[in-house]
C-alpha cells in the first residue's frame, strides 16, 4: 500500500508537479492495489500519467502497448526527460530498432532496470519477444489508444483484438486501458474484446473549455486558411486534409505564401515522414498539413490550431483529431471547413465495401453531417454524442454560442415526431423518420408501404433536414434516443412519452444553411479562448531560443526540456537557483532541474542583473486548471483471406493500385500476412529466390532498385509480392 505522502513525494520528483488532475490519483491507487481499469479521458487530460507513475513505483516493468512508433519514442524520450537516472527506465520495442538496439532493451529488461516498455502490437506477437516478457516480472500492462481495438472506433487495428491472447501466454498482471474518445458501442467492443468486463470505468468529464469550435462554409477554403494564419504567426497548428495528394497541395500552397510548413502522409517514405514530423515537434516549421495518419498521441501540448480541410469521416475522428489542440490548457481553436461535395466524396469511398461496413459508416458520417450543419452549442452536441450532458445551453465558446441561430416552439413538432415512432411497429433511423414527415417517398418508404401511413407528409411544410434537425435535438434533450446495437434505431424514452402526453413548449434552435460567401470573423472570440502569456515578454522569448539550441543539441523536442508553462513561470518568478526553479514552476521536479536546469537559471541571473529587475519574494504558483478507409478495408480482406482480385474489385482498383495501396500500408509498419495468397499464385522456388535478394543482396527495400536488379529473371508482381512478404517478417 502506498501512503499519501509518498505518492505525492514521487509526483513531484519524477513530474515536477504538485497535485494530480481530475480521477489521476484514484486511477493509480486502483491500478497499484492490483485491479483492472478503463479510462476514458480527454486529449490533454493526463491519461499517459495515470500508467507511468505507477510503472515507476511497482516492482517489475509496465508493458505499455502503443500504436505508433513515434508515439513510442515521444513518450520514451519524455520520462527520460523527467526523470534524470538511468536512461535504461523506459525503453521501446518495434521495427525501427537496429539489433544492436534491441539487444540493449533485452539486457535492461533483464537486469531490472526497465519500468516501462513500450510495444506495438505487431512486436507483441512475435514468439522471441514472448519468451523474453515471460522472463520477467510484469508489473501490470497499458493498452493505450484503446478505441483502435473496436471496428466502431475511428482507427479499427485488428492487431489490437490479438492482445488478450497474447497476455494470457506471458504472464498474468492488470490490464488498464485506455482511450480519449470512445462512445458507449466502443466502450463495450473494448472491455469485451480485452476481457476486463469486472474494469472500473474512470470517465473523466469530455469537455475542453479552451477549445473553440467552428464550422466555415468551404468558400475559397485555401485563401481563408492563409489569412488565418498570418493572423495567428508564429503558432503551432495541424492542418487535416482527405486525400494525400490535398496534403502535398496544401503543404506547398502554404509555402509559396511564406508560411514554413510540411506534408505527412502514409506515402511518404519512414524517413522524410519521421524528418517532417521532428521538424513540427522541435518547432523547425508552424504548421503540418497530414492525413489522419499523423497526430495519434503525438505529445505537443501547444499546439494553438486544428483545422481540417475536409469535413471528417467520423465524430470521433473530430473530436481525436482536434483535441491534440491545446493541451496545455491554453489557446486551442478548431476550424472545420464544410461542403456538400465533400459529403458525397466520402459517401463513394464507401462503394464496394461489405454492406454491414457501410452501414457503420454512413451512420458516423450522418452524425458527422448533423454536427456540422447543426445550429445548437457545438460544445453540447459533442458531449451529448459520448454520453455527458452539458448543463449550459451557451458554452460561450463555439461559433454557434458566439453568433446563435432564431429559435422557435418546437412542442408541435417534437410530439409529432414522437406520434410517428409509437405509430410504427419496429424502429426506423432518423432518416427514414424525417423522410415519412416530409412526404418524401423513396425506395425504402415504398418497400415498407409507409408512404400510406396516415402521417406521411404530415410535416411537408418543412422539409427532410427540418425534421432531421427536430429529431437531433429530441436526442439532446432525453426525448428520444438510438439503439447503438442496431445501427441507431431511433426509439422515445419515457420522458419523451411524458411529455407526448402532457405537452408543453420546449426552445428548438433552426438548423443552419450553408450557402456561398458567408464568412465569420476572427475577431469575435471570447477572451477565454485566448491564452495567458509569461510575465516578462523579453525574457521568455530568450528563454525559448536557449530551450531550442539545447533541444537541437540533445535531440529532445523543446517541450521535453521545459514546457510552456514552465518558462512563463519562470518569467514571473525569476527562479536564481534550481531549488527556486523546482519548487516554483510547473512541471519541473528536481530531476529536470538538475538535467536542464542550469543554463537556464544563469540566464535568468545575469537579465535580472543587467535590468535591476526587483523579484517577487513569496510567488505562490498556482496549480494547472483541471483542464484510411481504403486501407481499413483492405487490411480486413486481407484477414479474411480473400483474393487480391477480389479485393480490387471491391475497391474499384486495378491490381497495380491495389499493390501499391497494399505496399504503402506495410511502409507504415503495419504486419500482413499474405502467405495464403502467395503460395496459390507462385512458385515455391520463385518465392525463395527473391526472399533470398532480399535477405542477402539488397542495399535497400526500394522497389524500383529491386525490380530493376530482379526483372529479367521474375515478374515484376512475384516481385512486388515476396518484397510484400519480406518487410511485414523481417523488416516490420
Amino acid at each position: 500500500m502506498v501512503n499519501d505522502s509518498i505518492l505525492s513525494a514521487k509526483l513531484k520528483t519524477f513530474f515536477g508537479y504538485d497535485a494530480f488532475k481530475g480521477d489521476q490519483e484514484r486511477i493509480i491507487r486502483h491500478l497499484i492495489d492490483g485491479n483492472n481499469a478503463f479510462v476514458l479521458m480527454p486529449t490533454g487530460g493526463g491519461k499517459s500519467l495515470c500508467y507511468q507513475l505507477p510503472a515507476l513505483i511497482m516492482e517489475g516493468t509496465a508493458i505499455v502497448i502503443s500504436p505508433l512508433i513515434a508515439l513510442m519514442k515521444n513518450q520514451v524520450d519524455a520520462i527520460r526527460g523527467f526523470e534524470s537516472g538511468d536512461d535504461g527506465i523506459a525503453h521501446f520495442l518495434n521495427s525501427s530498432l537496429s539489433r544492436i538496439q534491441i539487444q540493449e532493451v533485452q539486457e535492461d529488461l533483464l537486469r531490472g532496470v526497465t519500468k516501462l516498455l513500450y510495444v506495438a502490437p505487431e512486436s507483441l506477437t512475435k514468439e522471441e519477444n514472448i519468451a523474453l516478457l515471460k522472463e520477467i516480472k510484469i508489473s501490470f500492462y497499458a493498452v493505450d489508444e484503446a478505441h483502435c481495438i473496436s471496428e466502431w472506433g475511428h482507427d479499427f487495428r485488428p492487431e489490437y483484438r490479438k492482445i488478450r491472447s497474447i497476455i494470457d501466454q506471458i504472464q498474468p498482471a492488470p490490464v488498464i486501458a485506455l482511450t480519449a474518445t470512445a462512445t458507449l458501442k466502443v466502450q463495450s467492443d473494448i472491455l469485451k474484446n480485452l476481457r476486463i468486463q469486472d474494469a472500473r470505468v474512470f470517465k473523466s468529464s469530455f469537455n475542453r473549455p479552451n477549445l473553440y469550435y467552428e464550422v466555415r462554409d468551404k468558400v475559397e477554403p485555401e485563401k481563408d486558411i492563409i489569412r488565418f494564419i498570418r493572423q495567428n504567426p508564429g503558432k503551432s497548428g495541424i492542418i487535416y486534409c482527405l486525400s494525400r495528394k490535398k496534403v502535398e497541395e496544401m503543404a506547398q500552397m502554404l509555402s509559396i505564401n511564406g508560411i514554413k510548413a510540411l506534408p505527412y502522409h502514409a506515402g511518404l517514405d519512414a524517413k522524410t515522414r519521421a524528418e517532417n514530423q521532428d521538424k513540427f515537434l522541435m518547432e523547425e516549421i508552424d504548421v503540418i498539413v497530414a492525413t489522419i495518419a499523423f497526430g495519434m498521441g503525438i505529445d505537443k501540448p501547444d499546439v494553438r490550431f486544428v483545422i481540417h480541410y475536409d469535413i471528417p469521416k467520423s465524430i470521433e475522428g473530430y473530436y481525436q483529431e482536434t483535441g491534440r489542440a491545446g493541451r496545455d490548457g491554453q489557446e486551442g481553436r478548431c476550424i472545420t471547413y464544410y461542403s456538400y461535395k465533400d459529403i458525397q466524396k466520402l459517401e463513394k469511398f464507401m462503394q464496394g465495401k461489405p454492406v454491414a461496413e457501410q452501414e457503420i459508416g454512413k451512420q458516423l458520417l450522418r452524425e458527422t453531417v448533423a454536427y456540422a450543419e447543426s445550429s445548437q452549442c457545438r460544445r453540447k452536441l459533442l458531449l451529448n454524442y459520448f454520453g455527458e450532458d452539458y448543463p449550459q445551453d451557451n458554452c460561450g465558446c463555439c461559433d454557434n454560442c458566439l453568433h446563435p441561430k432564431a429559435r422557435f416552439n418546437g412542442q408541435e413538432e417534437l410530439s409529432l415526431v414522437i406520434e410517428l415512432i409509437e405509430s410504427l411497429p419496429e424502429h426506423f433511423k432518423l432518416e427514414h423518420l424525417s423522410a415519412i414527415l416530409s412526404g418524401v417517398s423513396n425506395a425504402m418508404i415504398k418497400s415498407y408501404r409507409h408512404d400510406e401511413l396516415p402521417l406521411f407528409g404530415a410535416g411537408r411544410d418543412h422539409d427532410q433536414r427540418f425534421w432531421a434537425t427536430v429529431i437531433h435535438q429530441g436526442l439532446i434533450l432525453h426525448y428520444l434516443d438510438k439503439d447503438i446495437e442496431n445501427y441507431g434505431l431511433i426509439y422515445a424514452t419515457d420522458e419523451g412519452l411524458e411529455f407526448y402526453l402532457n405537452p408543453h413548449e420546449v426552445m428548438l434552435v433552426e438548423d443552419r444553411t450553408f450557402s456561398e460567401g458567408e464568412d465569420d470573423e476572427d475577431d469575435d472570440l471570447p477572451s477565454a479562448v485566448h491564452g495567458g502569456g509569461g510575465g516578462d515578454p523579453v525574457l521568455l522569448a530568450m528563454l525559448k531560443d536557449l530551450r531550442k539550441d539545447l533541444a537541437r543539441k540533445l535531440r529532445l523536442q523543446p517541450w521535453i526540456v521545459f514546457s510552456d508553462p514552465a518558462l512563463e513561470d519562470m518569467t514571473i518568478v525569476y527562479p536564481l537557483s534550481l531549488k527556486e526553479l523546482s519548487e516554483k514552476c510547473q512541471g519541473v521536479g528536481e530531476g529536470k532541474a538538475r538535467k536542464f536546469g542550469q543554463p537556464f537559471v544563469d540566464l535568468i541571473a545575469k537579465y535580472v542583473e543587467e535590468n535591476e529587475i526587483e523579484r517577487p519574494d513569496d510567488f505562490v504558483v498556482k496549480s494547472v486548471a483541471t483542464k484510411s478507409g481504403n486501407k481499413v478495408a483492405i487490411i480486413q480482406a486481407i484477414d479474411r483471406k480473400l483474393s487480391l482480385e477480389d479485393i480490387a474489385q471491391a475497391r474499384g482498383l486495378d491490381m497495380d493500385a491495389l499493390m501499391t495501396e497494399i505496399e504503402a500500408i506495410v511502409s507504415t509498419g503495419t504486419r500482413i500476412n499474405l502467405n495464403y495468397y502467395i503460395e496459390e499464385e507462385l512458385d515455391p522456388d520463385v518465392v525463395t529466390e527473391i526472399y533470398d535478394w532480399f535477405l542477402h543482396d539488397a542495399t535497400s527495400d526500394s522497389l524500383p532498385d529491386a525490380i530493376k536488379a530482379l526483372e529479367g529473371d521474375y515478374e515484376e508482381k512475384e516481385i512486388r509480392l515476396v518484397r510484400i512478404k519480406f518487410l511485414c517478417e523481417v523488416a516490420n
